[in-house]
C-alpha cells in the first residue's frame, strides 16, 4: 500500500488511473479509518448502507434501492422550531435534529442534521444574494429567498476576463455584502510590489478597518457555532450513517446567469455578447476547477453536487445549450472525474432534450438526479452507464397521501430498479415535507426495491 504523502493521499497519485483514484475514494468511504463507531452494529450498518450506495454509483444492483430522503425542515416543524430560530440559535435547531434521529433514524437508514444558514454571521456581513427568515422576510418564513440582481454590469466582462480575482475582491463582493464595501477603496493585490505604501494606505481608512472587524465578528460567531455543533451534535458515521464528503459548485453559465448578470443580463447577452458570454464561461470554468481541486477538502472528497438552473429545457435553445451551456460544464466534470471525483448533477425541472448530449461520461462517474424529467427515458437513454436519482415530485411529498406517494415510488422503481443504478428520492428537496410521505417512500423502497439475488 502506499504512503500518504504531506496532502493526504498517496505517495503514487498523480500515476494513478482515473479508475484507480475513484476506487481509493470509495473505499475510503466503504472503510472510514477515522470514524469510531459506537458499537459493533454500527459498524455493520454503516458498512451495509455505505455498500448499498456504492453499488448504485456503479451502477449494479445492491441489496436494495438505497434512497435520499427530502427530511427538509421537518426535524424542526415537528419540534415547533421556525427556521429563523434554527437559524439564529443553533442549540435548538441540534436539540430538534436529535429528537427527530432517536425517534425515526433507524426506520428511515438518514440522519437528520441541523442544516441552517448562520443567520448572525449573515447579517453582520449584511449579505445581500438571500433575503433571509427576519433579515428581508417574515421572521415565519420556511426558508431563504435568492434576491435576482445585476451584480456585474455589462461592460465589466473585460474585468472579470482579465483578473477573475481582483474583480471578486473589488467589485463583486462589494455588492454582494454590504460589509465588505470599503474593498472598492483597496488595490489590485497585483499593485503591491517592494515599498508598498501607497498601497496598504486604505488599511488606514476607517471604512476598511470596520470592514475588517466585521469580519472579524463574523468569524467569531462561526467559531461560536461551530463549537457548540462539535459539543452537543452526534455526527452520523459512527452511528452507522454514511456520509459522502461533497461540495456544492455551480456549472460555469449559472454562475454567470445566476449570482453575476442575472437571468435578463445573461439573456439579452446571448444575443448581444456573445463573444464576452464565451470567454466568461470558460474563465469560470477554470476557476471552478482550480477552487475544487486545490480547497483543503480536496483528498477527502467524494462528490461534488451542481443545482443546475438555466440549461434546463426550454430555457435555452438546443443550439444554445450544445455550445454555450455544455462545453463549460462539460470541461469541470472531466476535471473531477480525472481526479475520481463524482459529480452529482441536479438537473433542476425537465432535461428530456439533452439527455443524449450529457451521456458522453465513463461508467460509473456521474450521478443524474433528475427533477422533473421523464424517468423511464433518463433510465432508457443513461441507466446503463450511470447512476440515476428522483423525482418524487414535491408537490405530491407536501400534498399526497401516503397511499399516492407510495404508489409513485413503486411506479419509479419498476421504472428505474432494474439492473441497479437507482437512488429513490425527491425531485428537489421541499421546505415543508410531510412527515407521512418520508415514512411513505421508505416504505415504497422496503417493499418494491428488494433485489432477489
Amino acid at each position: 500500500m502506499a504512503k500518504i504523502n504531506q496532502n493526504g493521499l498517496p505517495d503514487n497519485w498523480t500515476e494513478m488511473s482515473r479508475e484507480q483514484k475513484r476506487e481509493y475514494r470509495l473505499n475510503q468511504y466503504l472503510n472510514p479509518t477515522n470514524v469510531k463507531f459506537v458499537s459493533p452494529e454500527a459498524e455493520e450498518a454503516y458498512k451495509v448502507r455505505a455498500q448499498r450506495m456504492v453499488d448504485a454509483y456503479n451502477v449494479e444492483e445492491p441489496d436494495r434501492v438505497p434512497v435520499h430522503l427530502p427530511i427538509g425542515n421537518l426535524p424542526f416543524n415537528l419540534a415547533g422550531l421556525r427556521m429563523y430560530d434554527a437559524m439564529n440559535d443553533v442549540e435548538k435547531a441540534i436539540q430538534a435534529c436529535k429528537a427527530f434521529n432517536e425517534k425515526y433514524a433507524e426506520g428511515l437508514d438518514t440522519l437528520a442534521y441541523p442544516f441552517a444558514l448562520p443567520g448572525k454571521v449573515l447579517e453582520i456581513l449584511d449579505y445581500k444574494l438571500y433575503a433571509l427568515p427576519g433579515h428581508g422576510l417574515s421572521q415565519d418564513a420556511p426558508g431563504h429567498q435568492f434576491v435576482e440582481g445585476e451584480y456585474m454590469k455589462v461592460d465589466e466582462y473585460d474585468d472579470l476576463i482579465m483578473d477573475p480575482s481582483n474583480f471578486w475582491l473589488r467589485t463583486y463582493l462589494p455588492r454582494v455584502y454590504g460589509a465588505f464595501q470599503s474593498f472598492r477603496n483597496l488595490v489590485p493585490l497585483t499593485d503591491m510590489l517592494e515599498i508598498p505604501m501607497g498601497e496598504i494606505m486604505p488599511l488606514a481608512t476607517p471604512e476598511v478597518q470596520d470592514t475588517l472587524q466585521r469580519m472579524l465578528d463574523a468569524g467569531k460567531e462561526l467559531q461560536r457555532r461551530n463549537e457548540i455543533t462539535a459539543r452537543l451534535m452526534d455526527f452520523g458515521p459512527g452511528l452507522g450513517f454514511p456520509a459522502m464528503a461533497t461540495r456544492y459548485a455551480f456549472a460555469p453559465f449559472d454562475a454567470i446567469g445566476d449570482t453575476l448578470r442575472g437571468t435578463r443580463g445573461v439573456v439579452t447577452d446571448m444575443f448581444r455578447h456573445r463573444d464576452k458570454l464565451e470567454k466568461a464561461v470558460d474563465v469560470m470554468a477554470d476557476v471552478t476547477i482550480d477552487s475544487l481541486l486545490r480547497a483543503p477538502s480536496f483528498p477527502g472528497l467524494n462528490a461534488v453536487m451542481f443545482p443546475l438552473h438555466k440549461g434546463a429545457d426550454g430555457w435555452m435553445s438546443e443550439e444554445q445549450y450544445e455550445n454555450l451551456y455544455w462545453p463549460s460544464l462539460k470541461k469541470v466534470m472531466d476535471a473531477l472525474i480525472a481526479e475520481g471525483i463524482i459529480p452529482v448533477m441536479f438537473a433542476e425541472g425537465g432535461y428530456e432534450t439533452r439527455l443524449d448530449t450529457i451521456k458522453d461520461f465513463p461508467k460509473g462517474s456521474v450521478v443524474w438526479w433528475f427533477d422533473q424529467t421523464n424517468m423511464a427515458k433518463a433510465k432508457k437513454v443513461l441507466g446503463d452507464k450511470f447512476c440515476i436519482q428522483g423525482n418524487v415530485p414535491s408537490s405530491l411529498i407536501c400534498t399526497g397521501t401516503p397511499d399516492k406517494v407510495k404508489d409513485y415510488c413503486r411506479k419509479l422503481i419498476e421504472d428505474c430498479g432494474p439492473g441497479g443504478g437507482y437512488i429513490l428520492g425527491a425531485g428537489c428537496i421541499p421546505d415543508d415535507p410531510k412527515l407521512e410521505s418520508i415514512l411513505a417512500i421508505m416504505a415504497a423502497a422496503k417493499e418494491f426495491g428488494v433485489y432477489k439475488k
